[in-house]
């Protein structure tokens, strides 16, 4: 297929049709369960920690910024930290990289939310599985990737949110939609300042 025989139109078409469905399908009782750990969080004293991979370990940094500027919550996204990444890696395996810092970091009474798009990342699933064991609360952002309805995160974390979505993209588009819904959310119930 040649550059002029493509219909970008229709490409751009179908984008935005798969995200509005998936968007649609967004549950309120899901989203409602990490808007009531949010809240649980913020009433317990505790913080927010953030894991993911790829375009999942980016909005995770977006969401830590947002949460503790805008909400007050101390919020980690170990997605940041280069130098405890890269020596977690190097020294345990990539596997752990975020269980190395939640050895670290993470108290009980925390929440950890997981952001994967396939659901199936293993140093995100052993990041919640010792989450758990440690007595944190873990919920799971993820969609419904080559099929796969959310994957083993979907399956483990106390909750989670499965987009509608195959595509890789839209389900990375639908998880900063998503930390705006609940954090937009928070502010409203809680009558915090609105974004300036």
């Amino acid at each position: 297929m040649s550059d002029e025989s493509f219909d970008f139109a229709a490409f751009m078409q179908g984008y935005v049709s798969d995200l509005s469905n998936a968007l649609h399908a967004l549950s309120p009782t899901d989203l409602g369960s990490l808007f009531q750990m949010m809240l649980n969080t913020i009433d317990g004293g505790g913080k927010v920690h953030f894991i993911g991979n790829g375009g999942s370990a980016a909005t995770p940094s977006h969401s830590a910024g947002d949460w503790s500027k805008e909400l007050k919550l101390p919020t980690i996204a170990h997605t940041d930290n280069t130098a405890a990444l890269t020596a977690w890696a190097n020294d345990t395996g990539y596997d752990n990289i975020f269980v190395g810092q939640l050895e670290t970091w993470l108290s009980s009474g925390d929440l950890v939310v997981a952001y994967s798009g396939s659901g199936n990342s293993a140093n995100v699933i052993n990041g919640i599985e010792y989450a758990k064991s440690a007595g944190a609360s873990t919920f799971g952002i993820t969609g419904n990737y080559r099929s796969g309805a959310g994957g083993r995160l979907a399956e483990i974390a106390d909750a989670s949110i499965v987009c509608d979505t195959q595509s890789m993209e839209r389900i990375e588009d639908l998880q900063l939609i998503i930390n705006h819904i609940v954090k937009e959310a928070v502010k409203a119930c809680r009558n915090l300042p609105s974004h300036s």
